[in-house]
């Protein structure tokens, strides 16, 4: 529960600290002292949006910090665990600068503004003065009665069920839009990498094939010129018989055996042996060198054909192995989107089959607690002067599914027998839709696993015997936890165990807001302030002592 609030340079208050009990606390003061101050303050403590208008006037920055005992608060103490923050209380902290930026602190370390929001929802439960208001609305009733069945949890797996059967459903419908494309695309894929296949060129093959090429195309040519400068070197005449005869001669010489006639030998006799390599590897070109017309033809064919396939795709020929393992992966990737297809519609299925399942188990928990609900609510709505009111929580089918689940809930009450039950907000005036809102927020605060309660002015529309009864309401639920009440009714406040005062003073050109728990006298004086005015007379005084007496000792 919350056990202190400190607040330093927020609104009108200057510097402010209070200490927190249990049971009810009722919250009072002149229309405009600040009591929406408290609760604006305790609001930013738990993740509300912050503005430069929070700022005190004429200083930098607002100081908020709420303190937290989370002994029976087993949610909030995993939250903190799981981040690895100290569990053993909570105190939340919030600095708003005048420029309007905000900084949050948890348990001292730094925190975004979704953390409080978060922790703050397993914490306290703030319902507001406009609550009635909400009971208007459709959402509003199914939310109250999920929280009342205890459901949330399984009301947030069927959203994800359908969000996850929705997003399956559109991406499936996408890809089937998309599949004449797809399918004249494969169809195109198919042909080019089945001609492809066809061709089979290999990395490396398309110069080794223009070098085979150009030998088989100038065979004739090849065969004839190595044959005849063999001859040039072997025949007679040649070159190697005129140069045995220049090796004779040069040879019979007298000192051929030393200077330069010796040096001429060895050239020559090198030069010999040159022509000798040379004519055998003329022999050898000649002898391999092989005039095949098939084999011409086949490879001028070949290259034809990766020419003429390279022109259709506008890449080079020495491209063609690389595109070939492009289209390739690309038809398997169509191919494969076609199982995938068959698996995404199995998935459709599945998670709209699911989605029934767990809509309809959701469904059938409604229900039964649809009946609790109504007979708590028109209990309550007995001992708030309405004991002739029917009230219904109705659920019918919606018309197509969605993520809420399959039905519609909607609060139904008939303000006075022999009349129909209509929708809430068509028959159930002012006053009435008050005393409705509070009996139902009773209800949910009776159910809730949060034991610190705020309720902001919902007694507003009620007055006399019907204010009191709304007074034991609060203080019932007080003694199970922790109720915090701003009300205008001295019914109400009376009940309380503690009464907070709040009281706006202005000195030359400073307003100031100060709050403080009341003594018994204190809290009498209050009393009659709010049963009489300004003027309190001694009957007022009295009236609002009987009051407090009646209300904190009640007979039995």
């Amino acid at each position: 529960m919350l056990t202190q609030l400190a607040i330093q340079d927020f609104a009108i208050v200057d510097r402010l600290e209070l200490d927190i009990k249990g049971g009810m606390t009722a919250i009072t003061g002149e229309t405009g002292a600040g009591k929406s101050i408290l609760l604006g303050a305790l609001g930013l403590c738990l993740g509300q949006r912050a503005d430069a208008g929070s700022v005190r006037h004429g200083r930098e920055r607002a100081d908020l910090s709420a303190r937290f005992d989370i002994a029976r608060l087993p949610a909030a103490q995993a939250w903190l665990a799981e981040r690895d923050l100290p569990a053993d209380e909570c105190l939340l902290r919030r600095v708003v600068s005048k420029a309007g930026r905000s900084k949050a602190w948890i348990n001292g370390q730094p925190a975004a503004i979704s953390d409080l929001k978060a922790l703050g929802e397993r914490l306290i439960q703030i319902h507001g003065q406009h609550a009635h208001q909400a009971l208007l609305r459709e959402e509003t009733h199914l939310a109250l009665l999920d929280a009342y069945a205890g459901i949330s949890a399984d009301v947030d797996g069927v959203a994800a069920l359908f969000r996850g059967w929705q997003s399956a459903r559109r991406q499936l419908q996408k890809i089937r839009d998309q599949g004449d494309e797809a399918e004249a695309k494969r169809q195109l894929l198919h042909y080019q990498v089945e001609e492809l296949d066809q061709l089979d060129l290999g990395d490396d093959e398309l110069p080794s094939l223009e070098d085979e090429q150009q030998t088989l195309a100038h065979a004739d040519d090849i065969l004839r010129d190595t044959q005849f400068a063999a001859d040039c070197c072997e025949s007679d005449g040649g070159a190697l018989g005129l140069l045995h005869q220049a090796q004779g001669r040069l040879g019979e010489l007298p000192g051929s055996d030393k200077g330069a006639l010796a040096n001429t030998l060895t050239i020559l006799a090198d030069a010999r042996i040159q022509l000798e390599e040379a004519a055998s590897e003329l022999n050898h070109l000649a002898a391999n060198t092989e005039l095949d017309p098939e084999r011409l033809a086949f490879v001028e064919t070949r290259l034809g054909d990766a020419h003429r396939i390279a022109r259709k795709h506008h890449v080079s020929p020495d491209e063609l192995p690389a595109l070939h393992a492009r289209l390739r992966a690309e038809l398997d990737q169509l191919n494969a989107s076609e199982g995938d297809l068959d698996a995404l519609s199995a998935e459709v299925s599945s998670l709209r089959e699911r989605y029934r399942h767990d809509a309809k188990a959701l469904g059938q928990a409604r229900r039964k607690a649809a009946g609790r609900l109504g007979e708590e609510v028109q209990q309550q709505l007995a001992f708030l002067a309405m004991g002739k009111a029917r009230f219904e929580v109705t659920l019918e089918p919606r018309d197509t599914p969605a993520a809420e689940g399959l039905e519609r809930v909607q609060f139904f009450i008939s303000a006075n027998p022999g009349q129909p039950a209509r929708p809430l907000a068509k028959v159930a005036s002012g006053g009435e839709l008050s005393r409705i809102s509070l009996a139902i927020q009773v209800v949910a605060a009776s159910h809730s696993t949060i034991p610190s309660l705020v309720f902001d002015e919902v007694d507003v529309g009620v007055s006399g015997a019907t204010a009191e009864i709304v007074g034991q309401l609060l203080r019932r639920l007080g003694e199970g936890g922790q109720v915090m009440t701003v009300t205008h009714l001295p019914q109400v406040a009376a009940q309380a165990h503690a009464h907070l005062h709040i009281e706006k003073s202005a000195r030359r050109n400073t307003t100031r807001t100060q709050m403080a728990l009341l003594d018994e006298g204190g809290r009498v004086s209050e009393l009659a302030r709010m049963l009489g005015g300004v003027n309190l007379s001694d009957q007022t005084l009295a009236h609002a002592r009987e009051m407090l007496k009646a209300s904190q000792h009640p007979a039995h």
